[in-house]
C-alpha cells in the first residue's frame, strides 16, 4: 500500500514538474507526437540498418537493374542493381547526421556571438549583426554553394558550410532574447554581488532563454537536411556511391525509371515534414502562455 502511495505521489510530482507539464501539452497534440514516432522509427532503423536489410547499399546486381517495386526488392532497383530501400535507410544516416551537426555548430556560434552582441551592446551589437546582416542578404543556398566551391566537396565541409551558414538566425534569435532577460531583477542582482559577465550571460541568461532556441533548432535540423539534400542534388554534397537522398535524386534524375526519384523525393519531403511539425509542436507545448 505505501509503495503504491509513493509510486502515484511520484506520477503526480513528476507532471507538476516543468517538464511534465510540457510533455502533458505535447502529448495532446497527435499530430506532434505521429512526428516524433515517425522521427524517432526512422533513427532506429538508421541505426539498425544491417538488421533490418539483407542487401548491401553500395553493391549491386547489373541484371536487376532499374527493376520496378516488387516482394524482393519493395521500392525496386537503380540504375546499377542496388536496392533502393536499403540506400533510403542508409541514407538517413547522413542527412540526419547532417542535420544534426550543422545544427549544432550553428547552434553554438549564434548562441555565442547573439549572447555576446546583446549583453554588451554599443560596438559589439553594430560589428557581429550588421555581419550578419550581410549574410541575410545573401540566398542560403547560394552562400553555402560558395562555401562548398571553396572548402571543396565532402560530408565534413556540407557540415561546415551549412553550419556557417545557419549561424545569423541562430544569432538574431538569441539577441532578442538575451536583450528581453538581461534587464530582470536576478540578471541585475547577480551583477550587483559581484558575478562576473560570462558567468551571468551562462548562469542566469542563456537558461531563460532556451524555449525559442530549441524550437529553432528543431525546425533548423529540417532546412540542413534539405540543404543538404540540395548539394547532393548538384554534385557539391556527398560523393557517390555513397547513399544519400539528394545524391540518389541527383543521380536518378536521368533514368527513365520514376521510382528511382520518387522514393528518396518522398523520404526528403516527409522527413522534413516531420520535423517541421515536431518544431510547430514543441513550441506550442513549450509556450508558457498555453499554461492553464
Amino acid at each position: 500500500m505505501s509503495a503504491t502511495v509513493n509510486t502515484e505521489a511520484a506520477v503526480e510530482q513528476e507532471k507538476n514538474s516543468p517538464f511534465g507539464e510540457v510533455w502533458q501539452r505535447f502529448k495532446k497534440n497527435r499530430i506532434a507526437m505521429a512526428s516524433l514516432i515517425l522521427l524517432v522509427t526512422l533513427t532506429l532503423l538508421a541505426i539498425l540498418a544491417p538488421l533490418v536489410t539483407s542487401y548491401d547499399p553500395y553493391v549491386g546486381q547489373l541484371p536487376q537493374a532499374l527493376k520496378g517495386p516488387s516482394a524482393s526488392h519493395i521500392m525496386g532497383t537503380d540504375e546499377l542493381g542496388r536496392d533502393i530501400y536499403t540506400r533510403i535507410i542508409y541514407g538517413a544516416r547522413i542527412s540526419l547526421w547532417v542535420g544534426l551537426l550543422a545544427v549544432a555548430v550553428a547552434l553554438a556560434a549564434g548562441t555565442i556571438l547573439g549572447s555576446l552582441a546583446a549583453y554588451y551592446g554599443r560596438w559589439a551589437d553594430n560589428l557581429i549583426m550588421r555581419f550578419m546582416d550581410i549574410m541575410l542578404a545573401i540566398p542560403s543556398l547560394l552562400l553555402v554553394i560558395a562555401f562548398m566551391m571553396v572548402l571543396g566537396k565532402g560530408i565534413e565541409n556540407a557540415i561546415i558550410a551549412i553550419g556557417i551558414v545557419s549561424v545569423p538566425e541562430y544569432v538574431r534569435i538569441v539577441r532578442s532574447s538575451v536583450l528581453a532577460v538581461k534587464e530582470n531583477d536576478y540578471v541585475q542582482a547577480a551583477r550587483a554581488i559581484g558575478n562576473r559577465d560570462l558567468a551571468i550571460i551562462a548562469r542566469h541568461i542563456l537558461p531563460n532563454i532556451t524555449t525559442p532556441v530549441i524550437v529553432k533548432a528543431t525546425l533548423g535540423i529540417s532546412t540542413a537536411i534539405l540543404d543538404t539534400a540540395a548539394l547532393g542534388f548538384l554534385g557539391l554534397g556527398v560523393q557517390p556511391p555513397y547513399a544519400e537522398w539528394g545524391t540518389m535524386l541527383g543521380v536518378g534524375r536521368n533514368c527513365l525509371a520514376p521510382h528511382i526519384v520518387f522514393f528518396p523525393g518522398l523520404a526528403i519531403t516527409v522527413t522534413v515534414l516531420a520535423f517541421n511539425l515536431l518544431g510547430d509542436g514543441l513550441r506550442d507545448a513549450l509556450d508558457p502562455r498555453l499554461k492553464c
